[in-house]
């Protein structure tokens, strides 16, 4: 009886570390999940910034001379 028990409680402490390890697995995927769409917010918020500084530039006459000056070259 007492192997049964000492069999019993090592089962036990199997299926426990077991679904510790699913709750970590889970915990993971979230957090994965969440710097994804984290990544593809700062992508989307990057090319708007991007595209910004670049009618910036292309309606600044500092940036016209300099494109026409080197053109010279």
């Amino acid at each position: 009886d007492l192997e049964n028990q000492a069999e019993l409680e090592e089962k036990t402490r199997l299926i426990n570390q077991v679904l510790e390890l699913q709750h970590t697995l889970e915990d993971l995927s979230a957090r994965v999940d969440a710097v994804k769409e984290e990544n593809l917010k700062l992508k989307s918020e990057n090319q708007v910034l991007g595209q910004y500084i670049e009618n910036l530039m292309s309606a600044s006459s500092v940036f016209q001379t300099t494109e026409t000056k080197s053109k010279r070259k």
